[in-house]
């Protein structure tokens, strides 16, 4: 859930005037119309927030233009909407009006996400940007030499015009020399944002105007043609020309392509499709030769299984530049849970093969210190290392900045253990009818995250909800057993979590106490596969060490510890490592085992 109190901090920051001799509430206003909202059957539910968010965008329009002196209709919307009079909306519009603009278009643009239905903003991936992180990634792009006074820019995804609106600011104010309808005439030309949602671009646009108002006075005119309503996904490049500058918050989440476009992103693409990535993929192609893209997207890309190919096109097609790593995650997005970044790439020359060795990117960590500025860390200047497509080693703090120039060098996986590693068999909700309590003929115990404890320890237990101890196994489900000891590891931690690796074996009594054993699919396997593997107690210990969890952490970016990431983690070479252990007489994980494990990972190449 959101942080209130962070929220609240806007009014305070952006110099809120007392409204009824008392700030208003604007939080507390939010949540009430999204509990009317709740209340409302689903098929209502999308028009009341359209309807109440034109009701405040409508009052807010009245009173800037009241202030100004200026007479101008607002836009109108392309999406019916009742109208709504209500107290508390022209109050939040008061509230806004009396915001800096960045205040405002912060205040606005959160209220219709707040109060848009949850399933249509999951489905559609949609989170309103700070407006501290807009002014973070801009001012990164001035660093990277963007001319504000020549760069042709296009926002893909621009509801809300978390990014519209101050990219027209920029620009605007870097032709200030020019006469008002010049400025407007220039801006419509290099300016493009485009929105799937007809009301987010309707109400993109208004912001814009909102930015523009002073030239539109002085020029009597309105600009049209810089925010357009449509699928991004189904614009032709050809039409849409080359651009300097492609930036954004592109939507997030899993998404079922048409055939022609699974094709056109083919590339990129590696199982099921995230919207996030896709928009990069159309950002490498609509960005002409050493043009930048920057991107505001959650960190999964840089370690998962499924963007393999997406890191690979990157790789190849663009020079990684910077990336901020955010802090703070639930309280900047409303309702993220996911880590998130800024990341900027240069759009690599064709004449230059590209690989990821030519990527030098700065890396940082910042975190909302008031609500319109950043706080930032600089960590390092990283090369990105390793075999093409792989994981990104990076750096979430000084601690590992060391340690990733040392992962980078470090050939081991588990696969030179003689491991390799699966997630557990079991999807529960598959055979709900086949749980059982008691053990007994072809019922078999299952093995939940619940059994692999913080401290490495293996507990046979099923207390949490739904969880039950055994299953009965069906003549065609016998893949769902295991037989052969294994290392469990637990499938989904948090970087808030003291490790992210939590791992502990399936003991032999136990094993041989039992015709079989499942593995529930909230846990990874990590199972022997050559006769001479290294010993269980070893691998076990060794991902349970706090240098292997660092490192863990510089691969992964989801709450998802998966097989893939595991089998990618950058590991002691396993002769050494048993060497070691030989001569210090360590037999079991502890306070030594961890030394030395510690003591490979700084030496320096």
């Amino acid at each position: 859930m959101v942080d209130m109190a962070f929220r609240e901090a806007h009014q305070v920051e952006f110099g809120l005037a007392a409204t009824n001799k008392a700030a208003f509430d604007m939080a507390g206003c939010r949540e009430r119309f999204r509990k009317r909202g709740l209340a409302l059957s689903e098929s209502r539910q999308l028009g009341f927030a359209r309807a109440v968010t034109q009701a405040v965008v409508s009052a807010y329009w009245a009173k800037l233009c009241a202030a100004r002196g200026v007479s101008l209709p607002l836009r109108l919307s392309p999406v019916p909407t009742s109208q709504l009079k209500d107290e508390q909306l022209d109050l939040y519009a008061e509230a806004c009006s009396a915001l800096e603009q960045e205040g405002a278009f912060f205040q606005i643009g959160e209220f219709y996400t707040a109060i848009l239905p949850s399933d249509y903003r999951s489905r559609h991936g949609i989170y309103y940007t700070p407006p501290a992180l807009v002014k973070r990634l801009l001012d990164l792009l001035e660093d990277q030499g963007v001319d504000w006074a020549r760069a042709r820019v296009l926002d893909p995804a621009c509801g809300g015009a978390a990014f519209a609106a101050y990219l027209a600011q920029r620009i605007l104010t870097a032709n200030n020399h020019l006469r008002p309808e010049e400025r407007l005439r220039d801006l419509a030309m290099r300016l493009k944002g485009f929105d799937l949602d007809p009301f987010a671009a309707w109400l993109s646009a208004v912001l814009v105007d909102v930015i523009c108002l002073p030239l539109i006075r002085d020029a009597d005119r309105r600009v049209d043609g810089i925010i357009l309503q449509g699928d991004m996904l189904e614009q032709k490049p050809e039409e849409l020309g080359a651009f300097d500058l492609i930036i954004g918050n592109p939507p997030y989440g899993r998404t079922t392509l048409l055939p022609p476009q699974r094709e056109r992103f083919a590339r990129s693409l590696y199982g099921h499709a995230n919207l996030y990535g896709v928009f990069t993929d159309l950002a490498i192609t609509l960005t002409r030769p050493g043009g930048l893209i920057a991107f505001v997207t959650p960190t999964s890309f840089l370690g998962g299984q499924y963007f393999k190919n997406l890191r690979l096109v990157l790789e190849k097609q663009t020079r990684l530049q910077h990336i901020s790593f955010i802090a703070d995650r639930s309280d900047v997005f409303s309702s993220v849970l996911q880590e998130t970044m800024l990341a900027v790439f240069r759009r690599a020359r064709p004449s230059r093969i590209r690989t990821r060795h030519a990527s030098r990117a700065r890396v940082e960590q910042v975190w909302i210190e008031r609500a319109n500025k950043v706080a930032v860390e600089s960590l390092a200047k990283v090369r990105l290392m390793g075999e093409a497509g792989t994981p990104w080693l990076l750096p979430r703090s000084h601690e590992q900045v060391s340690l990733v120039r040392q992962l980078g060098v470090m050939p081991a996986r588990l696969a030179d253990y003689g491991y390799q590693v699966a997630t557990g068999q079991l999807v529960w909700n598959r055979h709900k009818d086949q749980f059982r309590d008691q053990i007994g003929g072809k019922s078999y115990p299952v093995l939940w995250a619940e059994s692999v404890m913080s401290d490495g320890s293996f507990v046979f237990r099923a207390e949490s909800r739904n969880h039950r101890p055994y299953l009965r196994v069906y003549a065609d489900q016998e893949y769902l057993l295991n037989f052969e000891p294994c290392v469990l590891v637990q499938r989904t931690t948090s970087k808030e979590q003291a490790r992210r690796l939590i791992a502990a074996i399936v003991p032999n009594e136990f094993i041989t106490a039992q015709p079989g054993y499942i593995v529930e699919n909230h846990l990874n396997r990590v199972m022997a596969v050559m006769p001479r593997a290294v010993p269980l107690w070893v691998v076990a210990a060794l991902l349970n060490s706090r240098p292997v969890d660092q490192a863990f952490r510089c691969i992964s970016g989801s709450v998802a510890v998966s097989a893939y990431e595991l089998e990618s983690l950058p590991l002691p070479e396993p002769g050494e490592l048993l060497a070691r252990l030989r001569v210090a007489r360590v037999t079991g994980a502890n306070a030594r085992f961890d030394e030395i494990v510690a003591h490979i990972y700084d030496r320096k190449h």
